[in-house]
């Protein structure tokens, strides 16, 4: 038995879905664990391309369970819909699970984060108004509702009532909006509670039988480990935790068993939203890395902020996870580049540092100090094979290997399955 995680090594957007949908051909179960639909991953396979935001990318095979773990916060609607757009491209769907511990996000989580957005204004955190984050903090404040809520009605409406009686006093006191109505939300949850019923199950002894089985299995990560709860830039940061020791608590699956632990990393950095971003390019070297790598949002569509590769960063990222190996991704977005920067330190108040600040506004004036190595200037797209690569390229690797401590065992040069280079 073996059990891989694939977590985010930066602020997301890395291509843990082509990672994962390539590794997911040799396991026998995919784990979701963390985040909800404000996560999305982009997956370019034989079937098409589709933008995943709950269904586990290991969903294209059909030997593979999925689950979306206890760790992930599920918008029925969303989940339908996905599902929906799964089976329109002739994709069998019977294979997924849905953790009944996995919390719900409601019309009145969606509202509040809207709100609170708004309330903030200059200082709008740059959510996706998706109700993620109030829903994690009801469950924290122990308001949330669980999937498995919905198989029993008669729980789920005392349920409902409770948090909605709480819920509307904030909307039409604090918020002076107009309350939302119990018997609305009730027939529209009731009728997702059918849809889903087949799907929701307990989730823990599926994936302990797996184990006992022997049966490989590969838990999927979502956002990025800059983006966690508590080693992220606060509070430009997610609502649940991305890491890999988040992994263990989102899946049900003990720490002493995880084999294998792959950082996913662009060869450049992207990030969505607000934030500190020390090599962010405001130019049009940035403008170039955006078009190239098309870097908008797979869930609001949003234009990514690009920079060159901070190792600082990504040198914390490792040691917070433990990674075991890393992933680099998008390597081929360079191969018209004359020169490419890293990032091996930054200036802060007249001294060098090169540990990653755990305060946002320590980060935010941070001046990158940057290495720079020659390019390759020939196209990579169709290379298969490591040792072809340009020299240069291979060098470049080679640095980042040297700068992280953490050997480089996959490289993508292109979005499809067959554009991943196992070395």
């Amino acid at each position: 038995m073996s059990v891989m995680v694939v977590v985010g090594g930066q602020w997301g957007d890395e291509g843990k879905g082509k990672i994962i949908d390539s590794l997911a051909e040799k396991v026998k179960m995919v784990v979701r664990f963390s985040g909800g639909d404000n996560a999305g991953h982009t997956v370019i396979n034989p079937y098409g391309e589709f933008k995943m935001h709950l269904v586990p990318s290991g969903i294209f095979y059909s030997q593979v369970t999925c689950i979306i773990g206890n760790g992930v916060v599920v918008n029925p609607a969303v989940l339908l819909r996905e599902l929906d757009e799964l089976r329109s491209h002739g994709i069998n769907v019977s294979q997924l699970i849905v953790s009944d511990r996995a919390h719900l996000i409601m019309p009145y989580h969606i509202l509040l984060d809207e709100l609170e957005e708004e309330r903030r204004g200059k200082g709008a955190l740059g959510t996706t108004r998706r109700g993620i984050g109030p829903a994690f903090t009801d469950k924290v404040t122990r308001l949330g509702i669980r999937a498995g809520s919905l198989l029993k009605e008669k729980l789920f409406l005392e349920q409902l009532s409770s948090a909605l009686e709480f819920k509307n006093a904030i909307f039409t006191k604090v918020y002076q909006h107009s309350p939302l109505l119990l018997e609305e939300i009730s027939k529209q949850y009731c009728r997702y509670g059918e849809q889903l019923a087949p799907f929701i199950k307990e989730t823990t002894s599926i994936i302990n039988q797996a184990m006992v089985r022997g049966e490989p299995i590969l838990l999927e990560g979502a956002q990025g480990t800059l983006l966690d709860l508590d080693f992220g830039t606060y509070p430009y940061v997610t609502s649940s935790s991305p890491l890999a020791g988040g992994a263990s608590v989102g899946s049900g699956i003990g720490p002493r068993a995880l084999d294998r632990i792959v950082g996913v990393f662009k060869a450049y950095l992207s990030r969505v939203g607000s934030g500190p971003m020390p090599t962010e390019l405001r130019d049009k070297v940035g403008e170039l890395i955006r078009e190239k790598a098309h870097e908008y949002g797979a869930t609001t569509g949003r234009p990514r902020r690009c920079g060159w590769f901070d190792a600082v960063a990504a040198r914390f990222s490792v040691q917070v996870n433990g990674f075991s190996d890393i992933a680099l991704t998008h390597l081929d977005i360079y191969d018209d580049f004359p020169s490419i920067k890293i990032c091996t330190a930054y200036k802060l108040g007249g001294k060098v540092i090169d540990s990653f600040p755990s305060s946002a506004v320590v980060l935010e004036e941070c001046q990158p100090i940057y290495e720079e190595l020659p390019g390759w200037q020939m196209s990579t797209s169709g290379i298969r094979d490591f040792t072809q690569l340009p020299l240069e390229a291979r060098r470049y690797i080679a640095r980042l290997e040297e700068l992280l401590s953490c050997p480089v065992s996959w490289v993508a040069v292109g979005p499809t399955r067959e554009q991943l280079i196992e070395r």
